[in-house]
């Protein structure tokens, strides 16, 4: 019996130990521009303090400051630290604020967002995942002599003797984004401990995707758009070892409150099908962006240069980048999060 209560002692001893293992639940946000966060920290603070807009910044802030997240962190290109605003593009805000705030209400677990987003990259070409593997060689040929063509031109102009591209040089951009994606999560698991020293050795768990990108692919890529996509999570997922890693897409909605045309629509439509493919149903989910739109910037945009002074307490950019609105991107972020709890089983 003496090996029958060891065997016993060993299994509860394990189980204690599982139990006691803390872990940082990581969610990758990747993507392009938009993913980049585009709504200026200024809009922020003054939309903050407006009477008609404070309310909905309210759980944001604390003694009419920004709170800082000890328990949800950020890192994005060579920033780091609590999750608070100013983590999107130079001086501005994203998705990233509602999304982590939303996740990290919900666990008692600490959340580690790593953005992994580069403005002006296609899914078609850049962030090519691996399954796709490469364009035809006659869609490749022509590019190569369309750049073989341009740097000809280049030189006349400059009267240069610059090398020509040569073919392998045409290849090596695809599936480079994909690339450096996988590095970015990496490179910064690898260093977590110092870069976040109170996750010190809590264990990172990969649970979330959230993919916010789409306009590049506009241009000639539109109609390939949904294989990519679908190649795209699962590749994440076989790169992670989680076949039903809970992903979450922004679909394109940059047209607001206007129907999507054209190359827009067939790209929209495309992100919004992987609701319907058999194998993702229950662990992938596309939401509606445009649904979701800030009026009153949509409304002022048209003459926002007549109007720069109530514009700048209104919006901040163009249209591609969702008008630069703090509403907008808010809303966006906190559907994100609240989806990706949604396929976590929570509500």
């Amino acid at each position: 019996m003496k090996w029958l209560c060891g065997l016993v002692v060993t299994l509860i001893g394990t189980l204690v130990h599982a139990a006691d293992e803390q872990i940082v639940r990581v969610y990758i946000l990747a993507g392009q521009s938009n993913m980049e966060g585009k709504a200026p920290n200024a809009l922020y603070e003054h939309q903050a303090r407006d009477p008609k807009t404070a309310n909905l910044f309210a759980h944001l802030r604390k003694d009419d400051q920004w709170i800082v997240r000890d328990d949800v962190y950020v890192k994005f290109l060579q920033r780091h630290g609590g999750l608070t605003i100013g983590y999107g593009s130079r001086d501005r805000t994203g998705v990233e604020l509602e999304f982590g705030t939303v996740v990290g209400n919900h666990f008692e677990e600490p959340v580690l967002l790593i953005k992994t987003c580069w403005g002006g990259h296609s899914l078609f070409k850049l962030f090519r995942p691996p399954s796709s593997g490469m364009p035809d060689k006659a869609t490749l040929t022509a590019e190569w002599e369309k750049a073989k063509t341009q740097a000809q031109n280049n030189n006349k102009k400059s009267k240069k003797q610059n090398p020509l591209p040569t073919y392998e040089s045409i290849l090596e951009p695809y599936g480079s984004s994909y690339r450096a994606m996988l590095k970015e999560v990496s490179d910064t698991l690898a260093n977590k401990d110092t870069l976040f020293p109170t996750l010190k050795g809590k264990k990172p768990v990969i649970s979330g995707f959230v993919w916010f990108q789409g306009w590049n692919d506009q241009y000639g890529a539109e109609n390939e758009y949904a294989t990519h996509m679908k190649n795209l999570i699962n590749d994440i997922r076989k790169e992670y070892k989680t076949p039903t890693l809970p992903v979450v897409i922004g679909a394109m909605g940059q047209n607001g409150s206007a129907p999507a045309k054209g190359a827009m629509l067939i790209v929209q439509n495309a992100q919004l099908s992987m609701n319907d493919v058999p194998e993702f149903r229950g662990n992938v989910k596309t939401i509606r962006t445009d649904v979701l739109v800030d009026k009153a910037a949509e409304e002022l945009f048209p003459t926002w240069q007549k109007n720069l002074e109530q514009w700048q307490k209104t919006g901040g950019d163009r249209p591609y980048h969702y008008l630069g609105s703090a509403i907008w991107f808010n809303r966006i972020g906190r559907t994100m999060g609240e989806t990706m709890l949604e396929l976590h089983g929570k509500k």
